[in-house]
Parts: structure tokens; sequence; C-alpha cells
């Protein structure tokens, strides 16, 4: 046998052998996402949902406070994990090796989803099966979507309807109570692709084959938005004689208070020639119960501030779509005094920071929501 058919078989031997190992690995890692979709995978980093276990110290330090040993919040924040069972029942840890743990919310867990199971304590993302020795089919909302050698692309109506509900939606403990709430069952995903996924200039592949003007952007908006946050809460404020009356207005599709190592609260000052004449709190702002909006547990009746274990818990909050009044009684009001209300977000509230051990961080650090200042 020639030389040069030897070396054509050994070529073709080659490709038969890395296609038929690379069609068994069917995990898509993030970065290869970006050879086709490089707009979207840059939006992508700079996303929350690219936040995980390793990359994110607030959330790693309440799951290590929970437990040392198991990791159950990979269901939601490592779902793709290889060895998801051994890691939410503690028969093996998060590795920073292994791509299926450091990837987090993965763009293949998302668009692999084939429907959202509801469920009591939390629903469940039921993943499609992918034939073995075959290119995945990933889904999504396009219509007609492109085929390439990676993968191959299906509409499905879930992505219009349900598919942020099966990690968005809610979240019990292991006692029944609510520790996370943002999506009631009649709510859908349209609204969520809405506001956090805006469309945006630019197809979604890098060659443009269909000549698509716009993408969904996959920065998943949020409150790490300056601009975005701003657009959530109308805040409204008069005064006349000794009393000032603010009314706060949800706009948003999901309460003000989703996550319960977060607060947001009102810092009002009154102030007179420069001067502070008055403030609803001196040194904390939960002195203010009526403008701290906060989620507060217990176990057995006392307080416990990582909810995992608690028995009950209770919540201030404002409601989608709800208005409240506050009222506050302050000094008489002259004319040109000036009325400033700033609306904050703990990231981490004080309690919690405590219970984590999250000093030198940012994460306690106050960020403006929105301020509104009434000149009289």
């Amino acid at each position: 046998m020639k030389k040069t058919t030897l070396f054509w078989l050994f070529i073709s031997f080659f490709f038969v052998l890395l296609s038929s190992l690379q069609a068994k690995d069917k995990y898509k890692d993030n970065y290869s996402c970006s050879e086709c979709h490089e707009k979207i995978y840059e939006e992508y980093k700079s996303s929350y949902h690219s936040h995980g276990y390793f990359n994110d110290i607030l959330h790693r330090k309440i799951a290590d406070k929970v437990s040392v040993k198991k990791y159950d919040c990979a269901t939601c924040h490592m779902p793709m994990a290889n060895n998801l069972k051994d890691i939410v029942t503690g028969k093996a840890r998060p590795d920073k090796n292994n791509k299926t743990h450091t990837d987090a919310v993965s763009c293949y867990f998302c668009h692999t989803i084939a429907y959202v199971k509801k469920a009591h304590r939390f629903n469940i993302n039921v993943k499609a099966k992918q034939a073995e020795n075959y290119k995945p089919s990933l889904y999504g909302r396009l219509e007609n979507p492109d085929h390439n050698d990676k993968h191959s692309s299906v509409k499905n109506p879930i992505y219009a309807k349900k598919v942020c509900t099966g990690c968005h939606s809610h979240k019990l403990n292991e006692n029944n109570v609510t520790i996370f709430h943002a999506m009631n069952e009649k709510q859908n995903s349209e609204e969520c692709i809405k506001c956090h996924m805006p469309e945006v200039q630019g197809g979604a592949d890098k060659i443009n084959k269909r000549a698509r003007m716009h993408h969904a952007s996959h920065k998943f908006l949020g409150i790490h938005d300056a601009s975005f946050r701003k657009k959530g809460v109308d805040i409204n404020v008069t005064a006349e004689g000794d009393s000032v009356k603010i009314m706060m207005y949800n706009k948003m599709p999901h309460p003000l208070i989703i996550q319960s190592a977060r607060a947001k609260y009102l810092k009002i000052e009154i102030r007179r020639k420069n001067k502070i004449l008055w403030r609803n709190y001196q040194m904390d702002p939960r002195e203010d119960k009526q403008s701290y909006f906060a989620a507060s547990f217990t176990k057995e009746g006392k307080p416990i501030v990582i909810p995992y274990h608690a028995t009950a818990g209770k919540i201030h909050n404002l409601a989608a779509k709800e208005t409240k009044t506050l009222h506050y009684k302050t000094p008489l009001l002259k004319k040109e005094d000036t009325i400033m209300v700033s609306f904050y977000v703990q990231l981490a509230k004080k309690d919690c920071a405590q219970a984590v051990n999250l000093d030198g961080t940012d994460l306690m650090k106050p960020m403006l929501i929105k301020k509104v200042i009434l000149k009289l």
C-alpha cells in the first residue's frame, strides 16, 4: 500500500474518531458560543447569569453558611454540572477546574430547556434529551433560526411563556417557608423578557444570514445597572404644614423585594438654609420601619438571618403594581425648605453581611435607585 494512501487513511480515521468524541461530549461551554454569537457572548459575560459559586462572593458565602458539604443551590446556580446529583447531595463539591461548574447559568443550559414543570417547593427545568452521536438542538424564540455545525436550532413556544419560571418563580425551604418569590402562577416569561432582555441592534449571529436587525439583549439587566433600576418605582412627594407624604408605586410585575439578602429603603431629609432640619432615621435605616423593605425569618421563634432552616418568615414589601403612601410628622415647614428623598438598595443588608462575614466588600454599600427633590 502506498504511503500516500496510508496517510489519508490515517487522517480519515483521526477525524472520524475526533467527530465521535465530540458528538458524545454534548455540553457546549459558554466560550464556544462566542465563535458565532460574539456580541451575545459579550453581553452574557457582563450579566449575572454568568456569576455563580466561584465569582459571586455573596452567593458562595451564603451557600457555604448553609452547608460546607451539600450545595443544593446548584439546581439553579450550577445547573449544567455533569455530577449535579452528587453536588446537591454532598457526595462532591464545586470544582473550579470543571467547565460545567464554572459556567454558572450557562448558555447551553438556558437553550436546552424543553419545558418547565410546576412543583411545590420550586419549579423544575426539564432538559431536552439529546440523541447520542448527534449534534444537539438548541431552543429559542427566533423565527426560522439558523443551523450550524455545532447545533441545530428550534423555535420553542416555552421561550415566550415559561422559560424564566424554572428558576425565577419561587423557592420554599425544607420547612415550606418561602425564601424567594418573584412570579405568580399566572405570569409568563414575556413580561420578564420585555424588561430584562430588551431588543437591541444587530443580529444574533456574527454571520447574519437572514439580515436580522435586532436581537434580545443577553445582559439580563437588573439591579446592578444604574439606569435600569431607576425604572422600577415611581416616587411622588407632597408636603403641607407639619406633614410629608411619600407615594411609592411599584411599576414592576414582581414584588419590590424578592431576595432575602437584600434591603431597599428611603432616606428622607428636610433641609433649611443648607442645614438638616429633620430626617427619617439617625444612624440606621431600620429605624424607620415603614420605609425599610426587607425579609426577616425565625427558627422556632428565634431570629435567624440565613433562611434555609427557617420555620417562619415575614416580609415588608411592595407588591407588583402596588401603591403605598408613607406619612411623616415633621417640624412645621416653611417656604424654600427642601425635601430630599433618596431610594437605596443594599445587595447584602447589614445583618446578612455580618452573618457571612462580608467585611471589605462593597455589598453593604447603598446603591442609589432614585432621588426626588421637592423645593417648597
